[in-house]
């Protein structure tokens, strides 16, 4: 970590000594973090107010029935011949994840054989074949399908999967993990029953196969990647996570989506130390948070997460979490508390005192409470002024039932209901304990092994530490270097880097 400061910091000087001094008006920790999020938070609303209307206008004519004020559903839905042009689908997205451009321009793959005999060398036809590969795809599927996975199923960039018009289910070990890549759009696809897999070799490209540790189980696994949409998928019954963000992610917009039976939903960050993670932005909108969950909706740390015109209706221990001073940016959502007397709040700030949280921006604007469900605001969500973000009228249940009405995979049910009575292929719902809470925790249980992950092995024995000449060097270079930093430029950018 020493090390890492220092780099930046030199890079920094090198810099300043090649340029005028420029006035630090927000610090990126991303090179792809969008400087300004509340235009994002912006143009969402603007979206989301423009179906709307037009819902309203049209509502009399026999011709808008597809129209339910969704905006990404409304962009490509009422098209009748919409599957002869499927990248369109591609123009809809929304929010931080908007410029996911997926598998658009590139050729239709269609998977026709659901097997998943060797990770390794993949056989043309499998979704594994069609992830990997270093060209855009469009990735469609010849009929219904459960694909069973024997490990990890590892994305290259520029990749659609699109799951309209077949029901399809990817289960099995590992499922889902994008790793440094960019640009995937995950769209109507079943993922569930996620177990740990690993130490084994896997195709990631066309060129390379490498070694893989044991993963850690959840549906889709974002891991420093950037430009992610996963839309209108139904999630449940995984190991860890079900969707998990870490190590650097950012443009993500996760839309649209079930999410039933599990305890730890949606991690967003790597450990509260991990610096980086403050550029995460992600935009959760419209998904249904319905049966059998417990915890992690998401749990934040360190970024900007804008939570819009969600349907909560069940949590046994809380909603929303973070720890770490992320931004959490609550609209229009609905939140049911349960019966337990205990559970009502939506909000917990995790192993953290209020004199350390209560200057961290925690906004509720517009949002429906039922059962006595309330949310704790913060920092500037204690004000009607927040960071300049547009304010949100507060949506009716009427209209929070048509914005959320086809989440999850298209066909399945709305209530909550399981999906998989009597699934046998794996997976489990962990108990109901709140794994990762401490400060500085790794991802989902706070104990995996994420460099394992990458490097291979499976031991997750901690790195060697380094030599006390090496941390005496490092130290020495780090504050020679901010003391002539100190002197050469204004403290506010100074303070911008550390």
């Amino acid at each position: 970590m020493i090390l890492h400061i220092s780099s930046i910091l030199l890079m920094w000087l090198l810099l300043s000594s090649f340029s005028p001094p420029i006035k630090a008006t927000f610090n990126l920790t991303l090179p792809h973090q969008h400087p300004y999020p509340e235009a994002v938070v912006h143009q969402v609303q603007r979206k989301i107010n423009a179906s709307l209307s037009r819902r309203e206008v049209l509502s009399k004519d026999q011709s808008s029935a597809c129209l339910t004020g969704n905006p990404v559903d409304d962009c490509w839905r009422c098209d009748p011949n919409w599957s002869a042009n499927r990248q369109k689908l591609a123009d809809c997205g929304i929010g931080f994840g908007r410029d996911a451009m997926g598998g658009k321009g590139g050729q239709i793959y269609v998977v026709t054989d659901s097997s998943d005999r060797d990770p390794a060398n993949p056989v043309p036809g499998t979704l594994r074949h069609a992830v990997i590969q270093d060209v855009p795809l469009w990735i469609v599927f010849s009929g219904d399908m459960t694909i069973v996975q024997k490990h990890e199923l590892i994305f290259n960039s520029y990749k659609t999967v699109d799951g309209r018009g077949a029901n399809v289910h990817v289960t099995g070990h590992g499922c889902i993990t994008l790793q440094y890549i960019s640009n995937v759009i995950i769209h109507n696809i079943h993922v569930h029953h996620c177990k740990p897999s690993g130490n084994t070799n896997i195709r990631a490209s066309p060129t390379h196969v490498g070694w893989r540790g044991v993963s850690d189980g959840d549906g889709i696994s974002i891991f420093g990647s950037r430009k992610i949409w996963i839309d209108h998928c139904s999630l449940s019954y995984c190991t860890d996570g079900l969707i998990d963000a870490i190590m650097g992610s950012t443009g993500i917009t996760i839309s649209n989506n079930h999410f039933a039976h599990h305890d730890e939903v949606m991690l967003l960050g790597h450990n509260d130390k991990y610096l980086p993670d403050k550029g995460m932005q992600v935009t959760i909108a419209f998904n249904h948070f319905g049966e059998g969950l417990v915890q992690r909706m998401p749990r934040c740390r360190l970024g900007y997460i804008h939570v819009v015109n969600n349907d909560f209706t069940q949590w046994e221990m809380y909603a929303i979490g973070g720890s770490a001073n992320p931004t959490i940016n609550s609209q229009g959502n609905r939140y049911t508390a349960p019966a337990d007397p205990n559970a009502k709040e939506v909000t917990k700030r995790v192993d953290t005192n209020e004199g350390e949280w209560s200057d961290w921006n925690w906004r509720t604007d517009g949002d429906i409470m039922v059962n006595g469900a309330f949310f704790v605001p913060s920092g500037g969500g204690m004000s009607a002024q927040y960071a300049e973000a547009s304010s949100v009228q507060p949506k009716s249940a009427v209209q929070i039932d048509h914005l959320t009405m086809y989440s999850g995979v298209f066909g399945d049910p709305r209530d909550n209901g399981d999906l998989f009575p009597g699934y046998t292929g794996g997976g489990t719902v962990t108990s109901a304990t709140n794994k990762g809470g401490s400060s500085g925790g790794s991802s989902g249980g706070d104990g995996g092994d994420f460099f394992g992950m990458i490097f291979g092995g499976g031991s997750s024995q901690a790195a060697p530490p380094p030599s006390s000449i090496l941390v005496f060097v490092s130290t020495f270079l780090s504050l020679l270097i901010i003391f002539i930093l100190d002197t050469t430029t204004n403290h506010a950018i100074l303070l911008s880097l550390l």
